[in-house]
C-alpha cells in the first residue's frame, strides 16, 4: 500500500549548515496497518513525515502509494491520497466557519469543484450522525464557529474532517502533543474509533511512549535520520516502557526488525 524505498535527504548540503536528516530510510504499510512512530529530537520523524506529506522532497529514494509513484508530487497533488492532522488544532480547521461548514470543506477534498447547492440536508445528517458517534456533544453545534471549540473538540473535528473522504494514508502530526493529558486521551479514542471503522492505513508521529505502546499494530523507532526499529505482532503486543526506554538509551544504536 504505502512503500518507501531508501529515501534519504541532507538540508544545506556542501555548507557549513549541513545537516543530514535522513539516511536510505525504508518503510512498508500494508492497507490498515496503523504504524506509529517515536524518535528523540533530530531522529528524523518530522522530516520523514513532512516527506510523505509531499512538504520536502528527497534526494534520493522513492515514494509510492498503491503502486503509484508520489515522490515528486506537490502537497496539493497528494489531497486524493493522503490526509494530515496537525499538532495544532487551529491549523486543521478554519475558525471563522462552522462546524458543518468545514466538513463540507473537507468532503471535497480531491474532487472537482464547481457550482452548486450548499450543504444538503443529507449531508447534514451525516455530519451530525458522525460527530454524535464521538461523544463529545458537538453534534448540537454544527452551527457553531470552530473558533468557539476547546483544542480537543477542535481536534476531534480535525480528525473527522481528515477521514471523510477515506484517504488512502492517514497522518498524524504529533495530534495531541498540544493537549492536556485528559483531553489528549479523549481525542486518541476518537483516533483510534475513526481509524478503526473506517481501517484506515495510518501513520502517527509521537512522543508519548505510552500512545506508541498502546496504540497501533507496529512501533517504527527513529534514531538519527534510520529507522532502528519495527515492531509488530507479539513482541509490540509484550513491550514494555522499561524496555523501551532502554533501547533508545543502548549506545550504538541497535537495528532492531522484527515481523512476528
Amino acid at each position: 500500500m504505502l512503500s518507501v524505498e531508501k529515501v534519504s535527504k541532507t538540508f544545506h548540503a556542501g555548507t557549513v549548515d549541513e545537516r543530514i536528516a535522513l539516511t536510505d530510510v525504508s518503510l512498508k504499510l500494508a492497507a490498515g496497518d496503523f504504524a506509529v512512530v517515536v524518535g528523540g529530537n533530530g531522529a528524523g520523524k518530522s522530516t520523514f513525515l513532512n516527506m510523505l506529506a509531499g512538504e520536502v522532497t528527497p534526494d534520493t529514494g522513492v515514494i509510492a502509494i498503491d503502486g503509484d509513484d508520489i515522490t515528486s508530487l506537490p502537497t496539493h497533488k497528494r489531497a486524493k491520497h493522503i490526509a494530515r492532522v496537525f499538532q495544532d488544532p487551529a491549523i486543521g480547521t478554519a475558525a471563522a466557519l462552522s462546524l458543518e461548514e468545514n466538513l463540507a470543506v473537507a468532503n471535497m477534498r480531491g474532487l472537482k469543484r464547481g457550482f452548486g447547492l450548499g450543504i444538503t440536508r443529507a449531508q447534514s445528517k451525516e455530519f451530525h450522525d458522525r460527530l454524535a458517534s464521538f461523544d463529545l456533544g458537538l453534534e448540537k453545534r454544527l452551527k457553531a464557529k470552530a473558533s468557539l471549540l476547546s483544542g480537543g473538540q477542535r481536534q476531534a473535528l480535525s480528525l473527522l474532517m481528515a477521514v471523510l473522504q477515506r484517504p488512502h494514508l492517514l497522518l498524524l502530526d504529533e495530534h495531541t502533543a498540544a493537549l492536556d493529558p485528559r483531553t489528549a486521551a479523549i481525542v486518541m479514542r476518537v483516533t483510534e474509533q475513526v481509524v478503526r471503522e473506517a481501517n484506515l492505513t495510518t501513520l502517527m508521529v509521537t512522543h508519548n511512549m505510552q500512545h506508541a505502546l498502546d496504540y497501533g499494530n507496529r512501533l517504527v523507532m527513529m534514531r538519527d535520520g534510520r529507522i532502528v526499529g519495527d515492531l509488530t505482532g507479539e513482541v509490540k503486543r509484550t513491550m514494555t516502557m522499561e524496555k523501551l526506554m532502554a533501547t533508545f538509551n543502548e549506545e550504538p544504536p541497535i537495528s532492531l526488525t522484527v515481523n512476528a
